[in-house]
């Protein structure tokens, strides 16, 4: 999995120092606490870039009404009220450039492997095989919040 993030950001100096994460992966209904979590920063202080927008805030989790939970295989915190956690390690970190990246302070891309996938049970079947027709998680897109929906529009031949 590729990481896209923002130099600006504490995620890529943690990435660096301990190089594993969680990626935890919120259903529709959890848009507002995520909402409430997106304008907080464990940098401090905030860079110049943030300062209009941000603020700092050491317990994440609290603020934002979220519960953290032990992962099984990384030191990194689940968010427990997300219905699906990927723990992975960092394989590399990747410089990105270009003019637009830099006005917003540069970038990385985080090359991460996942080593260990929770998902509830609820969208699990056969034991192994995530249900589409039952899973819908949090879609950011074009900074709106979305949920997966619809009709289903067909499937890979590796389905």
């Amino acid at each position: 999995m590729m990481l896209g993030l923002l130099d600006e950001t504490k995620t890529p100096e943690n990435l660096a120092r301990h190089p594993e994460c969680v990626v935890d992966i919120p259903s529709p209904d959890l848009s507002r606490q995520v909402e409430e979590f997106a304008p907080l920063t464990g940098k401090d202080p905030v860079p110049d870039l943030k300062a209009k927008q941000f603020h700092f805030e050491k317990d994440k989790f609290e603020a934002a009404d979220f519960t953290s939970m032990p992962s099984e295989l990384v030191k990194t915190a689940r968010v427990a009220e997300c219905p699906m956690h990927l723990e992975a390690r960092v394989r590399q970190i990747h410089r990105m450039g270009g003019e637009k990246l830099e006005q917003l302070g540069g970038g990385v891309a985080a090359e991460v492997e996942i080593i260990q996938v929770h998902a509830d049970k609820a969208f699990v079947k056969e034991g192994k095989h995530i249900d589409p027709e039952k899973w819908s998680a949090l879609i950011y897109h074009f900074r709106h919040y979305f949920r997966l929906a619809g009709q289903e529009l067909g499937k890979t031949f590796r389905a």
